[in-house]
């Protein structure tokens, strides 16, 4: 009978279905049995932890941030309604009630212009809220007066407006059948008067604003300094390329065109410290004293 060996020094015979385990055998097996089944019990304890996570996860993903966010937008939405309602409530106060009325209205700037005057052109009704004054259409109105060249009008809360005017300033004078016209620089004719002492004449066919002789002739003199505008009595453009000035004692000065203005004033300035009738400046670069 032949015998096999299983590597422990015991033998069993050829062909027997249940061989007989050693002891060594034995003990590796329960071994690799223990370690099999720690690590089964590991791994269940380990899958069930992750189920607890995740199951805690789910839920506070799905409830948790939905009720904080839902009483939050509550929280804000009614904030913003109150707010709303405050601020729709207090304007409704502050338009229908006197609580804030033009109790008073203040008027600076004026000089020819009187307070009275720009009073009648604003149109206001003392006791009016300030809300319901139109501050530009107060401003359109008094800057109508043909005086007026700009106004201004500004709520002073609570209870005072505020006009301020810029009044227009005479730069030169024609006469005209009923009287004298009053033109500030820009050409517009905006008070007939006596004139203020040495305003100079100015003599074009039709002066006003958009006219070019007209427009040419104040450009000359603006660019004249002070001191030679105050010996200026007349100013001549019969086109805007002859442009003559004559001085209060007499003397001519041949301008030209308005090309090169300032040039031209410097030039003059220095040409009127010498003696002569006739100052021709009309080629600054050539200028002559006749």
């Amino acid at each position: 009978m032949t015998e096999t060996s299983d590597g422990d020094g015991e033998s069993e015979p050829a062909g027997e279905p249940e061989p007989v385990e050693g002891p060594r055998r034995r003990e590796r097996r329960e071994r690799a049995e223990r370690r099999e089944a720690q690590a089964r019990a590991m791994a269940i304890e380990q899958a069930r932890r992750e189920a607890k996570r995740a199951a805690r996860g789910r839920g506070a993903a799905a409830s948790k941030p939905v009720a904080r966010g839902t009483v939050r937008g509550l929280k804000l939405f009614l904030v913003s309604l109150l707010l709303v309602v405050g601020i729709v409530g207090a304007a409704l106060i502050l338009y229908f009630t006197p609580l804030m009325a033009a109790r008073g209205i203040t008027v600076t700037g004026t000089g020819a212009v009187t307070r009275d005057e720009v009073l009648d052109a604003a149109h206001v009704k003392p006791g009016t809220p300030l809300l319901q004054i139109n501050t530009d259409n107060v401003a359109d109105r008094v800057a109508a007066i043909r005086r007026v060249a700009s106004a201004r009008v500004q709520r002073d809360y609570p209870s005072t407006l505020m006009i301020t005017i810029v009044e227009r300033i005479p730069v030169v004078v024609k006469d005209f059948p009923d009287g004298p016209h009053l033109f500030d620089r820009d050409g517009v004719d905006f008070a007939t008067a006596p004139p203020p002492p040495a305003l100079p004449y100015i003599d074009v066919d039709n002066p006003g604003p958009a006219d070019p002789t007209t427009k040419a002739a104040l450009a000359v003199l603006t660019a004249l300094r002070p001191e030679v505008v105050a010996q200026v009595s007349r100013i001549a453009a019969p086109s805007v390329a002859s442009i003559t000035l004559t001085l209060t004692d007499g003397r001519k000065v041949i301008w030209g065109t308005n090309d090169r203005t300032e040039e031209k004033a410097q030039k003059l300035a220095a040409l009127l410290t010498r003696p002569g009738r006739i100052y021709d400046v009309s080629s600054p670069d050539l200028p002559t004293v006749k």
